[in-house]
């Protein structure tokens, strides 16, 4: 089989020799490429006798999958397969796994971090005593005590109730199939927004969760609470969000995630909104995550080459 890596994926050096040598000892060729090219056409250029693909969020259409027929397998390095036309896939029979799992802690331990952030206006702190500015009248807010209302609660959801648990919070949750898991009090989506001081979201973007926080949700909400969004940016309707912020029905928020990737357009509604933390999609981006989803994507085409395939999205 020819196997291509349409970008690093953090492999290189003498770690990446070490696998094309493992590949080829199995048969199998394994090229990576060592840049991130989004232009379809360069895609294609790459891919075009490739029987196995690798790729993170790079967006795989159906022209591409058209140019490039002889593709069996494609290897995503992200949880989300929002990028790949799965219809497609599943037509052309082209198997599809994704990178379960490789972010869990990395992805909650920014969600904890925004909250604090929030609460404790760091980026604030830092700008105003960069600007020569004093604490003048300030005064921040403390995790403990609050009530964390986290809505989707798979194993990300689960890590960051167990981080919030040590803080000294109460936990809310409310999940597509509610679970039973010590400390953590299950509920209906409304009552976790009319209870919750944080509501921090953990759900995959689908039909259903789509604009799962809208208008509604935001009147709901207490005006002290405040939102993190680490989930996918559709989840949230921007101008939802930006009206509750601006009005103050909502404290503040803070998100990760947006409709489009960063760089965003000097447009975005988001950039004027008020007490809005916004960073540019670097929750699942540690070291350790993108050594853990190299071993996953590694493996996923090991397993599929031996009949064994895991983490199928299709």
């Amino acid at each position: 089989m020819n196997i291509v890596f349409l970008e690093p994926l953090a492999l290189c050096g003498c770690k990446a020799e070490a696998i094309k040598n493992e590949f080829k000892r199995s048969g199998h060729s394994l090229t990576i490429y060592t840049d991130r090219n989004e232009n379809e056409n360069t895609l294609i250029e790459r891919a075009k006798d490739a029987d196995v693909i690798a790729v993170s969020n790079i967006k795989i259409s159906k022209n591409f999958l058209d140019s490039c027929p002889n593709i069996k397998m494609i290897s995503v390095a992200f949880t989300g397969v929002d990028d790949i036309d799965m219809e497609e896939c599943r037509k052309k029979n082209i198997i599809v796994s994704n990178a379960a799992g490789f972010s869990n802690e990395s992805v909650a331990e920014l969600a904890i971090g925004m909250i604090i952030s929030t609460y404790r206006k760091i980026a604030w702190g830092d700008s105003i005593t960069r600007m020569g500015g004093a604490r003048e009248n300030f005064l921040g807010t403390e995790l403990n005590g609050k009530t964390v209302g986290i809505i989707g609660c798979g194993n990300i959801g689960q890590r960051v109730a167990e981080i919030c648990k040590v803080f000294g919070c109460k936990i809310l949750a409310y999940n597509r199939n509610p679970k039973t898991i010590d400390g953590v009090t299950f509920t209906d989506k409304d009552t976790l927004l009319k209870n919750s001081d944080i509501i921090t979201l953990h759900t995959p973007l689908t039909d259903e969760t789509t604009n799962l926080i809208d208008f509604r949700e935001f009147e709901l909400m207490k005006p002290p609470a405040i939102l993190i969004n680490t989930a996918r940016g559709p989840v949230v309707n921007k101008d939802a969000l930006f009206d509750a912020l601006h009005t103050n029905k909502i404290a503040g928020a803070a998100t990760d995630v947006y409709d489009k990737e960063p760089p965003l357009s000097s447009t975005d509604i988001l950039l004027q909104a008020p007490n809005l933390l916004m960073l540019p999609h670097v929750a699942y981006a540690t070291n350790e995550s993108f050594e853990k989803r190299l071993q996953i994507v590694i493996d996923n085409i090991i397993l599929w080459l031996d009949n064994k395939p895991r983490n199928i999205m299709n």
